[in-house]
């Protein structure tokens, strides 16, 4: 497990990979066949020499779906803090460094930022490649009540994509605070060969490679039904048909995913 000094505890919103756009044309939705969905978020970063076994261990999570009952929904987030020690990672963000230390100050409350780390409905946290540890924190994760997020996602081209979400709460799980509709884009597929930094002279693959993540919108308290419609801009080298669309609601305070779902973009018609 390799550990970089915290940082500060910033909860970003509303931050977008590109300029917001209409669109129009394929349509897919979600559907889980009745399995129950649980949000798997891998803190990891090409820089770091623990965390390929992680993005491997990713990898077969979402290829094999193997806890009976259950269907992982991932988001690779690559963080930046690692590119100032020799190898600046194409995926890299400081919003997903950000998002990882708001999960410490807001639940885990460690003072302890490390990669690979693995946040599952964010509120339960394992060392990401570890594979027993993983599947007991999935199964814990999926014990609790969901709602249901069901998403619609369109493409327009090779440049924007839009997406529509409904979000159905039980009245048992009705919430007495804000919760945020998060949509992230997501690539599988991703393959780089590193020159420099912990990892130099291997060739690391990537699935659910975090492109863009945004809040569409909110479920306000008490609410047990919420609408959300948000554009995306598609990178030009992004391979549309290994983009995933994946939707999840969050308390704001307690960080809390109430329930998810997801959907490949697909081809243009």
């Amino acid at each position: 497990m390799s550990r970089i000094g915290r940082i500060g505890a910033v909860w970003l919103v509303g931050v977008a990979a590109g300029v917001l756009v209409d669109a129009g044309a394929r349509a897919t939705v979600t559907q889980s066949g009745g399995r129950t969905i649980v949000i798997a978020e891998l803190f990891t970063s090409e820089g770091c020499s623990s965390c390929p076994a992680a993005d491997d261990l990713l990898r077969r999570l979402l290829s094999t779906q193997p806890v009976e009952g259950v269907e992982i929904v991932a988001l690779g987030s690559h963080v930046d803090y690692w590119d100032r020690l020799g190898w600046r990672d194409p995926f890299s963000s400081a919003l997903f460094s950000a998002r990882q230390s708001a999960y410490d100050a807001a639940v885990f409350r460690s003072d302890r930022i490390y990669t690979p780390q693995m946040v599952v409905d964010g509120t339960l946290e394992v060392l990401g490649s570890d594979a027993a540890a993983v599947r007991r924190t999935v199964l814990k994760a999926a014990a609790q009540p969901k709602g249901v997020v069901s998403v619609m996602a369109r493409q327009d081209g090779r440049e924007r994509a839009r997406v529509d979400v409904r979000v159905e709460m039980p009245a048992s799980m009705a919430s007495r605070r804000i919760a945020d509709i998060v949509v992230a884009m997501t690539e599988d597929g991703l393959v780089t060969h590193v020159n420099r930094g912990e990892n130099g002279g291997r060739t690391l693959s990537h699935s659910a490679v975090v492109r863009s993540l945004k809040v569409a919108g909110q479920l306000n308290a008490d609410e047990g039904t919420a609408f959300a419609t948000t554009a995306v801009s598609l990178g030009s080298d992004w391979k549309t048909a290994n983009l995933r669309v994946v939707a999840f609601v969050q308390e704001q305070a307690s960080r809390r995913i109430l329930g998810g779902g997801s959907s490949p973009l697909g081809q243009d018609r």
